[in-house]
C-alpha cells in the first residue's frame, strides 16, 4: 500500500483515535483501506515517545505495529554507533523496521540490511529514501542463507537482534529460545567477519548469556528514563577467555546520561561493610545497575550499601554524579504497629518504594493509608541488623 495524499492527512486528523474504532467505522471512509491506515496509526502510536522524529515525519511507511512495537528508542540505537567504527561495512541481520540500519548507517561506511518478509522490505526502500540515506542497501532474502553465500571479510560486523517470540506468540528471553539460535549462528557469521552486536531483551541472564557465548568483550545494559531497555553483546572472534567488560548506561529525563563500568571479577571479589545506620544521603541505584548487578561495585563511588539485599544505600555526603537518584533523608521510621498507625497523620501524602520489605506498596498504603504523590519520598527497606524502617526523604 501507499501513503497517498489523502491516507497521510487522515492519519495527522485522527492519529488520537483508537485505530479498533477507525476499523469499526471503516464503512464511512469507503475510498480508504481502513485496515492499512487503522496498521499505520497503531503503529505511530507505538513509537510516539520512543521514536519522535519518525513519528512526527507523515512520509514514512510502517510495514506493521509489531515492527514498531519491536524496534529499538532513538537514545538506545544511537548508543550503537559507539560501538563500530567509522570506516565499517555492517550487515543488519534482522532488519524490521530498519531503525538500527538507519542509525548505524550515519557512522558506518555502509550497511546492508536484510529481511525475509517482502513488505519489511518495501517500508524499507520507501522509508531510506524518505529519508535521503544512501549508504544502506536492502536485500530481501533469509538472514542464515544470505551470510552462508557471503565471501569472507566483505563485512566487518554483523548487527543481530534476535526474535524473541516462541509457540503462541508467547515472549522468550533464553537465549536458546530466541530465533535465529545465536549459540549455533555466530561461528558461521566469524567466518565471515570479526564482529557481532547482538541485541537482547532485558530479562536474559548475562551470566548464563555469557556461559553459552564466552566470545563476549563487552555487555552494555542500556536505560532510558530509568527503565531497562535492552541489553547488547559485542562479540570478537579472538574473545574467548576475555572477561567482558560491563557498561552500565541511563540517559536522564533531561538528557544527561549516566555510565558506571564494573566486571563479573570485580564484582565477586570485592567484601562489603555494611552501613551501621542511615547516614545524610540515600542513594538508589538506576535500572542499569540493578540489571547487571553492580550491587558492591558501586561502593568505589564510597557510599555504603544498607543490607546485602536492600540494593540502597547511604553516604554522608552528597554525590551529584551517582549512576541513580539522590535523596536527602530527613527521618527514620521504625516499622511498628503503634507506628503504622499515626504515620498518616505526619506523612499524609508519599511516594512509597519498598526494598527488601515484607510488604508490598499497595498493601503499605491500605495500613497506613498514605495518598500517593508529593515531595515526600518514602523507602520502606531493612537495615544491615535487620531492622524494618521507613525512611523519609526529599529528592536532591
Amino acid at each position: 500500500m501507499k501513503l497517498t495524499a489523502e491516507v497521510k492527512t487522515f492519519i495527522q486528523q485522527h492519529i488520537q483515535e483508537d485505530p479498533r474504532d477507525l476499523l469499526l467505522r471503516a464503512s464511512r471512509y469507503p475510498a480508504l483501506n481502513m485496515r492499512f491506515v487503522a496498521e499505520q496509526i497503531a503503529a505511530r502510536r507505538q513509537i510516539r515517545d520512543k521514536l519522535p522524529g519518525w513519528y512526527l515525519n507523515p512520509d514514512l511507511l510502517f510495514p506493521s505495529k509489531l515492527s514498531a512495537e519491536q524496534s529499538s528508542s532513538e537514545q538506545t540505537a544511537c548508543y550503537k554507533q559507539r560501538l563500530i567504527e567509522p570506516d565499517w561495512i555492517g550487515c543488519d541481520l534482522t532488519g524490521g523496521l530498519g531503525i538500527d540500519s538507519w542509525f548505524l548507517s550515519q557512522k558506518a561506511r555502509q550497511m546492508i540490511y536484510i529481511e525475509r518478509y517482502p513488505e519489511y522490505c518495501e517500508a524499507a526502500i520507501h522509508n531510506f529514501g524518505v529519508l535521503g540515506v544512501t549508504n544502506i542497501r536492502v536485500v530481501h532474502s533469509d538472514a542464515v542463507e544470505w551470510v552462508a553465500s557471503l565471501p569472507a571479510g566483505e563485512a566487518d560486523f554483523f548487527f543481530i537482534d534476535p526474535a524473541r517470540r516462541g509457540e503462541g506468540n508467547k515472549r522468550t528471553y533464553a537465549l536458546t529460545d530466541c530465533e535465529p539460535d545465536l549459540t549455533q549462528l555466530v561461528p558461521l557469521l566469524f567466518e565471515k567477519g570479526d564482529t557481532v552486536i547482538a541485541k537482547l531483551s532485558p530479562m536474559a541472564d548475562l551470566h548464563q548469556t555469557w556461559q553459552l557465548l564466552p566470545v563476549i568483550t563487552a555487555i552494555h545494559v542500556l536505560s532510558v528514563r530509568n527503565e531497562c531497555k535492552e541489553l547488547l553483546l559485542v562479540l570478537k572472534k579472538e574473545g574467548n577467555g576475555t572477561e567482558p567488560l560491563i557498561t552500565c548506561w541511563n540517559v536522564r529525563s533531561d538528557g544527561t546520561e549516566e555510565e558506571f563500568c564494573f566486571t563479573f571479577r570485580e564484582e565477586e571479589a570485592l567484601t562489603l561493610s555494611f552501613a551501621g545506620a542511615v547516614q545524610s544521603y540515600l542513594y538508589e541505584p538506576n535500572a542499569s545497575l540493578l540489571k547487571a548487578g553492580a550491587f558492591k561495585s558501586l561502593t568505589r563511588l564510597g557510599v555504603q550499601k544498607l543490607h546485602p539485599s536492600s540494593h540502597l544505600y547511604t553516604a554522608s555526603a552528597k554525590d551529584d554524579d551517582f549512576p541513580g537518584r539522590c535523596f536527602r533523608v530527613e527521618e527514620i521510621l521504625p516499622f511498628k504497629g503503634k507506628e503504622i498507625k499515626k504515620i498518616a497523620q505526619t506523612i499524609p501524602q508519599a511516594n512509597i518504594t519498598v526494598r527488601n520489605f515484607p510488604l508490598s506498596v499497595e498493601e503499605l498504603r491500605k495500613r497506613t493509608r498514605i495518598k500517593e504523590g508529593g515531595d515526600v519520598y518514602l523507602f520502606a527497606t531493612t537495615l544491615a541488623d535487620g531492622e524494618k524502617v521507613f525512611i523519609r526523604c526529599r529528592k536532591e
